[in-house]
């Protein structure tokens, strides 16, 4: 059969077109292509917390508990009875670095000046000295007797939130055990955890003899009793509280920290031998051993890695526990030593003054939302870190 001209030449211009077609089509796509091609897949760590961003109440409650906790560490700046700088006969003073004694600025007392009265005296004077005050013009361990009556007083003008049975103020203790408190459970968590990693990532690895052993050891130091413990380390070594230096220079500070990461270490060690146990059986870990690498690379740079879920996903409720662990033993008197800024110890002054309610009100409102707002991360953390939705290494 014999196909016509006209036929011939359409078919054959449909092909050519055709053809020119996919030709920029291929042009088009190679770039696109190549570039997805170049681009590197994106992580597991990330996908995770990509999708811990997404969860907003988790995220937020984590914004605002970071901002609060950097912002604490400028206390003495914001929050302080120390003045900033003090202008006096023409030449200037900076308290807030160096400490100054009171005759420096003619007043006749004893140690450090009172720098509320200083500047009301230079303003009286007006010969052009002045005092630099922090906005809220208060120190944590000041107790405040001027106040009409006794302590405690109400909340006011002067004292937002009132002040304690030693005439402290109120809110300046709880914004200052805020930074006691979560600095405490932090440097617990992570001397615990960093311990208890250590511990079962080699009895996950090694496994065998020093396995049983080290389980045996792990039981009978969990059957300690912890608060035994405290009371015994209380009564020998007596908590000393040295003024002048900072909350987290305190040596009953370490101490406590010490003591309470002595017997928290041992839980996450049980998740972290489970992790070991499961990824030392995959392939990549046989590959690793076959090409010749360490022991403890293996260990430390290859499977830790994809261990560490179970102390991520842990660390906020970890944190939760350590902070109630401090103002238990705080509210028990086996705690840190006055006066250190202490939510436990403003607690039990409001058990002991149940009839004046800001010593009831703002330290366990203070003590909720904190625990809440890590608790919503912990959520947050632990759905974003579901190992059932991102696989790892296999």
């Amino acid at each position: 059969m014999t196909i016509p001209r006209d036929q011939r030449n359409s078919v054959s211009e449909i092909a050519a077109r055709t053809a020119i077609e996919s030709h920029e089509a291929e042009q088009v796509a190679a770039p696109l292509a190549g570039a997805v091609a170049a681009a590197p897949p994106e992580s597991v760590f990330r996908r995770r917390l990509r999708k811990f961003r997404r969860i907003k109440r988790g995220y937020y409650s984590f914004l605002l508990i970071a901002t609060a906790y950097i912002l604490s560490f400028l206390l003495p700046l914001a929050v302080n009875s120390t003045a900033l700088v003090v202008s006096y006969q023409g030449d200037y003073y900076v308290p807030i670095w160096r400490y100054y004694p009171a005759s420096t600025f003619g007043q006749a007392a004893f140690g450090e000046p009172d720098y509320r009265a200083l500047q009301a005296e230079l303003a009286q004077a007006g010969a052009g000295d002045w005092v630099l005050m922090p906005p809220y013009p208060y120190s944590p361990n000041e107790s405040l007797l001027d106040q009409p009556g006794y302590p405690p007083h109400p909340p006011s003008r002067q004292h937002f939130l009132g002040t304690d049975d030693r005439g402290r103020d109120v809110l300046v203790r709880l914004t200052y055990g805020f930074n006691v408190s979560l600095t405490f459970a932090l440097l617990v968590m992570l001397i615990a955890d960093g311990l208890g990693v250590t511990i079962g990532s080699l009895l996950g690895y090694v496994s065998g003899t020093l396995d049983l052993l080290g389980q045996r050891v792990i039981e009978i130091w969990s059957s300690l009793p912890f608060l035994y413990t405290i009371i015994i380390v209380s009564s020998i070594v007596v908590p000393v509280y040295v003024p002048g230096r900072m909350q987290i220079m305190q040596p009953s500070f370490w101490l406590l920290v010490i003591i309470l990461s002595a017997f928290e270490w041992m839980g996450i060690t049980y998740y972290i031998r489970g992790e070991f146990y499961r990824e030392k059986a995959k392939d990549y870990v046989a590959a690793a051993i076959v090409t010749g690498v360490s022991e403890p690379a293996i260990m430390f740079r290859h499977i830790l890695p994809n261990a560490l879920t179970p102390v991520i996903s842990f660390a906020p409720f970890t944190i939760v526990a350590n902070i109630g662990a401090l103002v238990a033993l705080d509210f028990l008197g086996f705690g840190l030593p006055a006066p250190t800024p202490s939510w436990g110890e403003l607690i039990g002054q409001g058990m002991e003054n149940l009839t004046k309610w800001w010593l009831v009100f703002f330290p366990l409102g203070a003590l909720f939302t904190t625990l809440l707002l890590v608790v919503f991360i912990g959520e947050a953390v632990r759905e974003a870190f579901d190992p059932k939705e991102y696989s790892r290494l296999r």
